[in-house]
């Protein structure tokens, strides 16, 4: 393989892509040929069209597996290589920056717009495997929700865990969140940041940084993290920096994951937010019931129709938005009712805290408001529940067993990859009438899908179908099926269940405030 028609292709694709100024050509070709180890070059005289660039950086690795110049046979090793290589072509943060705040300058759209597509070039932002999650809508009682398995985290190959296992443990970055991860090579438990870059923020007088997720589980998945390393904590700040942060990007959400372990779904020793340029299902849900409290006559107030219990908050001034959240938030920290099964604490351990969003709301006069939703969190666990009283309960494992974070508290459901396997012979199986209970890999599915042979009988055992359109109409059946769990899991997660009792169990700590 001629790795200088590689490396010629490579710079074309940093060219055109905007990463590789004209100036900069010649050097940027010299730190190419020095990272493979070679030492003469010359343009090819031929070239067809630029490729993708996963396809380049595949062919890169091929070569480097012949020419002995890759550590590690793997998947992490193929991705600290080919992350070291694109940091050759990535330009430093100072020019990244100035071109993102020069953009900022003119218009915010404009800024995000370049920083998530610079972030997709440098490949960051793994397109190629991101397009491989499979995604879909599911009509529920609260409207559609979102639903993804997500497939683009590749799987660890044991080399690898067993290789960072013996890894010597540095603490530097102290964590994947830390500013120090900007340029970092990586190593077998740490992954490669050479061609990451973040943009500094400020937010309520502290200092912050923008970045993307490089799984976007969405579109323009951003994350907004603490120049310094310290643990996330919900409270008046909180609203204020996500409302401060809305204000600066409009065209954009932003939340945070509670504060406490089971209902905090990310790392919790790393104060930071997410959000994002993407309408979440949450945002559609209406007022189902309105409210005025006291002394915040101007604020308008009330509980959404949402399976996670929720107070939306709705003004025009973001500080008495603040400070009427910051009045529930204490309220929430405190407040007890054992007949709903409510315990701000046992034995001195917290159990209370909220999940805040906010977000710009537009009107049809083309005017726009704060609004800032709040759901109500409870990490209480018992002998019966063990996972978390407000936790997806066991009936619901097979689907979605983990945490139940941020980004599922707005209607998007982030399942394990697992599932596409697992759904796939599932499938198989209930169109061949086999017994699902007996297959070890989807036993875990048994009950569920006894069920989903009950209720779509009719289709199921009807032979007259040939297998590939059968296998299509079951697929959307299983996905449709899926997505109702998933609303079971929210409902599960909600700490006041929608029925009369939970309605008034809501009112009365409503009515508290």
């Amino acid at each position: 393989m001629d790795i200088t028609k590689l490396i010629y292709e490579l710079i074309q694709y940093g060219k055109t892509s905007g990463l590789i100024d004209n100036d900069d050509v010649v050097y940027t070709t010299n730190k190419l040929l020095e990272f493979f180890k070679v030492e003469g070059y010359s343009e090819p005289e031929e070239t067809a069209g630029i490729r993708d660039l996963h396809l380049i950086l595949e062919d890169m690795i091929l070569y480097a597996k012949e020419a002995g110049l890759l550590a590690v046979d793997t998947i992490t090793g193929y991705d600290l290589f080919d992350t070291a290589v694109m940091g050759l072509i990535t330009p430093p943060p100072s020019v990244v920056r100035a071109k993102f705040k020069a953009l900022l300058d003119q218009n915010p759209i404009l800024a995000t717009d370049y920083y998530y597509s610079f972030s997709k070039a440098t490949n960051y932002i793994r397109t190629d495997r991101i397009e491989k999650d499979e995604k879909w809508v599911t009509k529920t009682e609260f409207g559609d929700l979102d639903i993804t398995i997500n497939l683009s985290k590749p799987e660890k190959d044991p080399r690898d865990i067993a290789a960072a296992g013996k890894a010597k443990k540095s603490g530097y970055p102290a964590c994947l969140l830390c500013m120090e991860n900007e340029g970092y090579a990586g190593n077998m438990s740490h992954p490669a940041r050479q061609n990451h870059r973040i943009i500094p923020i400020v937010l309520n007088g502290e200092n912050y940084f923008l970045q993307y997720s490089p799984y976007v589980y969405y579109n323009e998945h951003c994350i907004i993290l603490n120049e310094q390393h310290v643990p996330m904590k919900i409270d008046r700040q909180t609203f204020k920096k996500l409302l401060d942060f809305v204000t600066l990007f409009p065209h954009y959400t932003a939340g945070s994951n509670a504060d406490l372990p089971i209902v905090g779904g990310s790392i919790l020793s790393h104060d930071h937010f997410q959000g994002g340029g993407y309408e979440f299902p949450m945002v559609r849900a209406p007022y189902e019931y309105e409210f005025t409290i006291n002394g915040f006559e101007d604020i308008h107030s009330g509980i959404i129709k949402w399976p996670m219990s929720t107070i939306r908050l709705q003004g025009k001034d973001a500080d008495r938005i603040t400070e009427l959240a910051d009045h529930i938030l204490r309220t929430w920290r405190s407040y007890s009712d054992k007949d709903a099964f409510i315990f701000a604490e046992t034995d001195g351990v917290p159990h209370n805290t909220i999940t805040p969003i906010a977000r710009m709301r537009y009107l049809n006069d083309g005017s726009s408001i704060f609004e800032l939703d709040l759901v109500l969190r409870n990490n209480i666990t018992t002998s019966e529940h063990p996972l978390g009283v407000f936790h997806p309960h066991e009936i619901y494992h097979h689907i979605k067993k983990e945490n139940i974070g941020l980004i599922e508290v707005m209607g998007l459901a982030v399942l394990p990859a697992r599932l596409k396997k697992e759904i796939d012979i599932l499938e198989d199986a209930l169109i061949e009438k086999k017994d699902i209970h007996s297959i070890e890999e989807i036993a875990s599915h048994a009950n569920w899908a006894d069920m989903i042979k009950d209720k779509y009988s009719e289709i199921i055992e009807n032979d007259n179908f040939d297998k590939t359109p059968k296998k299509n109409n079951l697929h959307k059946i299983v996905q449709a099926e899926i997505g109702l769990v998933f609303s079971g899991v929210l409902e599960d997660a909600g700490v006041y269940k929608r029925t009369p009792d939970g309605i008034d169990a809501f009112m009365r700590f409503i009515n508290s405030l």
